[in-house]
């Protein structure tokens, strides 16, 4: 017997044995902060320890965290840490935005295989030196 299931049913229930928590499925699989900025106020780029290759797109407006996107050639956990990333700093101002850390994505992510902590520190880089490109290039 041949059961029916969606890729994305089938991809969860993958993330889930690999020992991904729900918030970093839902995050692999929604990528709502994947893309570009048109006329991002910084684009910054990293490539991570396993070749993952991040890139960042801030728009800044007074001193404020408005908008962030990333383009990613990555793992589930790459893409999901990014994503979570993103949601601890949009709205936050620059420097708050520094403080973001490992552990801050790790709870919300709740949980991502061991061996993909990596990820979290890169997707957490990435943000880190595009914002402090950012202010540089202000101070200037």
């Amino acid at each position: 017997m041949i059961t029916e299931i969606t890729t994305s049913d089938a991809e969860r229930k993958m993330l889930s044995e690999a020992g991904y928590g729900d918030p970093a499925i839902n995050y692999y699989l929604e990528k709502k902060y994947m893309g570009y900025i048109e006329n991002a106020d910084q684009i910054s780029q990293k490539v991570g320890s396993c070749g993952d290759i991040m890139k960042v797109y801030l728009k800044v407006d007074d001193n404020l965290i408005n908008d962030v996107r990333y383009e990613i050639t990555g793992c589930a956990g790459a893409i999901s840490a990014a994503m979570a990333a993103v949601d601890l700093v949009k709205g936050k101002t620059i420097d708050e935005a520094l403080k973001v850390n490992d552990g801050d994505v790790f709870k919300v992510l709740e949980n991502i295989p061991e061996k993909k902590h990596h990820c979290i520190q890169l997707a957490v880089k990435t943000m880190h030196q595009g914002i402090q490109e950012y202010k540089n290039r202000k101070i200037m």
